[in-house]
This record gives C-alpha cells, structure tokens and sequence, in this order.
C-alpha cells in the first residue's frame, strides 16, 4: 500500500457515522470526544485520564460527532493509538494473525486516521486499494471494522503466499505479493525496504506493550 497518505475530509467528516456505527453496535461502548491544548481533537472509546485533555463529549450516539473531533482543527484530527485494539484483538484472533503486526501496520499505513487516503487510491486505516478490499469481500473502506477486517483477512493471505515469514509479508503488504515473488525477497525499493523496517520496530514495540 502506498505511504504518500493524504486526507478526504470532507467526504469523510460526513461518512463518521458510518463508520463507527459498526464498533459501537458490537461494543456497546461509549465514545469520546477531547480537545488537546493544541486545539486538535481526537476520538477513543474509552476515557482519558489527562488534565490537560478537554472532554468535548461522550456518548453512544454517533450522530455529528465527525464534526466534533474534527472541529476548528480538521487537518489536525487524531485518533488514540488504542481506539481500534478491540477490533483489531477479534480479527487478529478470528483469523489467526499476529496482533501486533496489524496493529504496527496500521500505525505505519494511516496513523490511526480512518480518513487517510493516498495519492494511489489506498484508504482507511489498512491502507487497502478497493481492488483488494472487493477480494475479501469488503466495499466500505471508511467503516473501521470493515477496513480493519479486510485489512487482516490480507495479511492472512500473505501468510499463507510466505510461510508466515513477517518480513515478506510485511513487503508484499507493501509492495504487492508479485513484486515479492518477482525479485524473491523484499524488493529493492527503498520506500518498501524503509517501510519494512518501519513495521518490523513498531510490530516489537507494541509487542512488548502487550506483555507489560
């Protein structure tokens, strides 16, 4: 997938519903809505504990609350790094894929920005093309679950194509799995080499937060 992410704000603010529709149905959870010192918002599912965090709302309606985290700040929209662990531990176990090479390929692919968008046409949180989206048979690419889902039915395949050996994946997750088989082995590319090892730090360092 491509890493050059853009942001479709616009289209996305109003697609927020939508897209969270599907957590919090399955969940059952609240929402929340903060305001950082900054002016910049972010959305997670569960309360933070820091003074310097203003609550702007909480609630299970997620009518209108796109325009809430985006407010006044829309280019500075954060989502917490532990928003999507819950669908992202359900999928990870479901199809039988590491947690934390999801969750190192998220950060990599989107920052945890369901709006992210490339200039190659990758969207959501896994950075999926509507192509491989389609394959595992997902059409939403800004619902959270449903990106997320595809997202690790994907890395699933590219375990079964390598031999669940993570730096080819991770390639291929990249780069595509012909590119792979064509130079056999990570290709010489060095936004694909950069963003292998990008993977492979931040696959350790939520690995090691899982164990604390």
């Amino acid at each position: 997938m491509s890493r050059n992410i853009s942001r479709k704000w616009g289209q996305g603010l109003l697609l927020l519903a939508g897209l969270f529709a599907a957590a919090v149905t399955s969940a059952a959870t609240n929402l929340y809505v903060y305001e950082l010192p900054d002016g910049s918002r972010i959305l997670t599912d569960h309360a933070l504990n820091n003074r310097q965090y203003r609550l702007v709302r909480m609630g299970r309606d997620v009518r209108g609350i796109g325009h809430l985290a985006a407010a006044r700040h829309p280019q500075m929209f954060r989502a917490d790094p532990s928003t999507y662990d819950r669908l992202i531990r359900e999928n990870a176990r479901r199809y039988q894929v590491d947690f934390a090479l999801v969750k190192a390929i998220m950060h990599v692919e989107s920052n945890f920005n369901p709006y992210a968008a490339s200039n190659k046409g990758a969207l959501g949180l896994m950075q999926l093309m509507p192509t491989t989206a389609q394959r595992h048979g997902i059409t939403e690419l800004y619902d959270p679950a449903q990106n997320i889902e595809a997202g690790v039915r994907h890395i699933q395949y590219l375990n079964g194509l390598f031999g669940d050996r993570p730096q080819l994946v991770i390639a291929a997750y990249n780069a595509g799995e012909n590119a792979v088989r064509r130079h056999g082995g990570i290709p010489p590319y060095q936004e694909t080499q950069h963003y292998v090892r990008q993977v492979l730090y931040f696959k350790q360092h939520y690995r090691r937060l899982t164990t604390i």
